[in-house]
Formats: C-alpha cells, sequence, structure tokens
C-alpha cells in the first residue's frame, strides 16, 4: 500500500479530471501595470490638446485672414471697363494724384481744444474706405483699401493683392464691383485698384511729416475679415521713422498702439483732424504672442504713400526698382531628394526682354544662387536683387540637366 502510493504522487500532474489542482496566479500586478499606463497616455494626450488649441488660437491671430472662396456664376473676372479704357483715360491725365494738404501739429491731448471728435472723425471717413477680396488659386484673402478719388481709383497694400487672379470691392453702401489692378510695388508693400465707379467719397490725405510722438490716430478697417468690417480703433503715435524689417528690407514706418488686426491691412490710420496720414501694413505679435506682444501695429507714411502711388497711376510701376527678370518657387524637400536635384528655386518664368532670358536661363532651371547668397526662395531672391541698382551685373549659378553652369546677368528695371 505505502509503495502504491509513493507510485502514485511520482506521476502526479497537479491534473484532476478536468482542471489543474494548483490555485491560479494572481495577475493583479500587471492591471495596475496597465492601469499607470493608461493614465501616462490620457496625461499626454491632454498636454497635446492643450497645446493644440494654443497653436489654433494662434493661426487665427495671422497676419492675412485666408480662406477658401467660391465665385458665384455672376462674380466674374474684372472686365475690361477698368483696363485699359478707364484706367487711361483717368491715370494718363494727371488728375488721379494724392493732393497732400498743409497738416497741422497735432493738438496737446489737455486741454482738448480744436480737432475733431472721435465721432466726427468716423463719419467723415467711414464712406472712404472699402473692403477688399482677393481670390487666389490656394484660396483667398482680405484686407482694407482707401478711395483715392472720386472716379475709382483705391490704395491698398501689395500683399493684400498679390498673386490674386480676381479682385473683388465692396463699398459702404454694400455695393461690389470687380477691381483691375493699376500697378503694385512688393517694396514699399503698397498697390493701387481701379473699379468702375463716379460717386466715391475721396479721403482726404495730410503729411505726415507734421506727426509727433504721442499725436492722437485712430483706425478703420476689418479685422479678421469681412464680418467685421468698418472697425474703428484709437490709440496714439507710439514712435515715428521707425525702421522696420519686412522679410529682408528695411521700410520706415509710423508705429502705433492703435489695434491693428489681420484684415486692417491697407486701412487708413488718420489723425485727430480727420487726415489720412498713413496706410495700415503690419503688426508685431500675430506668431510671437506667446510673450504677450500687444499694440505694435505700423503703418506706410503718408509722404511715402503719395511718392509710390502717383508713380503707379501715372506708369504702373515704381522707377528704379531692379529685377533679374525670373520668377519662381521653392523647390521642395521632396522634390530634391526624389530626383536628386539640388536646393534652389525653380524658375516657373522669364522675361522675354530680360538678360536671363537672352542668355538661355528657361522654365524649369534651376536657380541656386545669386552672388555669394545661395537662393532657396522667391524672398530671399528679391532681397538680394533689392541690394544691387538697376545695370548693375550679378554672376548666377543655374542648373539644369546635372549641369551647373555660372552667368553674369544685367539688372533690368522693374517694370511690373
Amino acid at each position: 500500500m505505502n509503495d502504491r502510493n509513493c507510485n502514485q504522487n511520482n506521476w502526479d500532474d497537479s491534473v484532476y479530471g478536468t482542471g489543474n489542482t494548483k490555485p491560479p496566479k494572481s495577475r493583479g500586478g500587471l492591471f495596475a501595470l496597465m492601469l499607470i499606463l493608461i493614465i501616462f497616455l490620457c496625461g499626454i494626450l491632454a498636454v497635446l490638446g492643450i497645446l493644440n488649441i494654443k497653436l489654433f488660437h494662434q493661426l487665427r491671430q495671422k497676419q492675412e485672414v485666408e480662406y477658401p472662396i467660391t465665385f458665384t456664376q455672376n462674380e466674374t473676372v474684372p472686365t475690361e471697363t477698368c483696363l485699359p479704357e478707364l484706367i487711361g483715360a483717368q491715370e494718363r491725365s494727371g488728375e488721379a494724384s494724392i493732393h497732400l494738404q498743409q497738416a497741422p501739429k497735432g493738438i496737446e491731448n489737455v486741454p482738448t481744444e480744436g480737432g475733431l471728435s472721435l465721432q466726427e472723425i468716423y463719419t467723415q471717413n467711414i464712406d472712404s474706405v472699402v473692403s477688399i477680396t482677393a481670390l487666389r488659386s490656394s484660396g483667398g484673402a482680405t484686407g482694407t483699401g482707401v478711395v483715392l478719388t472720386e472716379d475709382g481709383f483705391i490704395v491698398t497694400n501689395a500683399h493684400v493683392v498679390e498673386n490674386a487672379t480676381s479682385i473683388r470691392v465692396c463699398l459702404t453702401d454694400n455695393r461690389e464691383l470687380d477691381a483691375a489692378l493699376v500697378g503694385m510695388d512688393e517694396v514699399s508693400d503698397l498697390a493701387v485698384l481701379c473699379i468702375d465707379a463716379q460717386d466715391l467719397t475721396a479721403a482726404q490725405f495730410g503729411s505726415s511729416e507734421s506727426l509727433r510722438v504721442g499725436d492722437t490716430v485712430v483706425a478703420i478697417g476689418d479685422p479678421l475679415g469681412v464680418e467685421f468690417r468698418g472697425t474703428y480703433t484709437n490709440g496714439i503715435v507710439s514712435a515715428i521713422n521707425r525702421d522696420v524689417s519686412v522679410d529682408g528690407r528695411s521700410m520706415t514706418l509710423i508705429q502705433t498702439n492703435a489695434a491693428l488686426n489681420a484684415g486692417n491691412s491697407g486701412g487708413p490710420l488718420i489723425n485727430c483732424y480727420g487726415q489720412v496720414i498713413g496706410i495700415n501694413t503690419m503688426k508685431i505679435g500675430a506668431f510671437t504672442d506667446a510673450a504677450g506682444v500687444e499694440g505694435l501695429g505700423f503703418a506706410i507714411p503718408s509722404t511715402t504713400v503719395k511718392e509710390i502711388v502717383d508713380q503707379l497711376i501715372a506708369q504702373g510701376y515704381v522707377s528704379g526698382r531692379p529685377t533679374l527678370g525670373v520668377e519662381g518657387d521653392t523647390l521642395s524637400l521632396f522634390y530634391q531628394h526624389y530626383y536628386r536635384l539640388p536646393a534652389g528655386l525653380i524658375i516657373t518664368e522669364v522675361d522675354r526682354s530680360s538678360d536671363a532670358y537672352a542668355k538661355g536661363v528657361r522654365d524649369g532651371d534651376i536657380l541656386m544662387s545669386v552672388g555669394e547668397s545661395r537662393i532657396t526662395s522667391a524672398d530671399q531672391l528679391q532681397q538680394e536683387i533689392l541690394n544691387h541698382q538697376v545695370g548693375d551685373t550679378v554672376q548666377v549659378l543655374i542648373y539644369r540637366d546635372g549641369q551647373q553652369y555660372q552667368l553674369d546677368l544685367t539688372l533690368a528695371e522693374n517694370r511690373g
């Protein structure tokens, strides 16, 4: 009997009937570990959600309000009414020009004597401010404009209408009209438009040379788009003759703490006498407001506006601006690696009257450098060219079909 019991213990596999006779293993530690991992992942997702919300808030304050636009069938590309007959009849007569009136020095804040009330300034200027919508292949952009003449000339920022395939202007009486581009100058960020109208209210322009730091100013425009059109804000002149770097070029601007936002571009900065003394162009803080940047807006002085606008109306371009005669787009990293191409600006258009065309530069070539500067974007090309004068010769490096070519090209005058 004892032997039988011993033998039985030797082959006992701890299984009785259909189940294991050993107690089940505890999995509490595994469950606790999984719970800790879930809590950790939830925490990461929460942090990412907060960062995404902050990023969305920053993008909402982008300097240009861009959104897809679909025009109805009746909203067509500008007709020939403005070009060339209307523009030709108006601009060549010499009547379409900014007339700078003598602007008295700003009044002292205390006592408040002379000048106009804020209400009177708004009433005097609101009909001279228009809303601008520019249609582009990539979507649309909105901005503000100022009426120059009763017969249809309007000034705005170049970056509002840059690369636009169609431009619409909305007046304060809710009329929407097609607009033609008379001329544009990217260096000063100014553009002139023309609409087919004869009954507009022209703004009064005053000389910005009389401005002093502390003078009261107001702004009218469409912050964040046409939904808030005609928004009125006030402030003071924070600084005059402020040199600001924009896309690698220096601009001398009026600094103000009057609230400016995306969509105010191209609108008027007005003094206490109701005179337009600047065209609003930009603000600092759109992508840096994490540091709390506020109240840093800038406007193009009216003296600069007159100099540029008069040339744009008279001839469609600003004299003395150099150009290489080529346009292009940045070559993406994907195309560089996929096609084994060098970094540079892929040329999309060559002016047939340029020295570049005469010496064989063609669409599809890659511009790698100008002088000692590597070129990978249109802004870099413009920045480098503006360091030279019309008639200067620059050395460029061109890539085509696996070969690099070095050319000496003469800069011409940019006539649009």
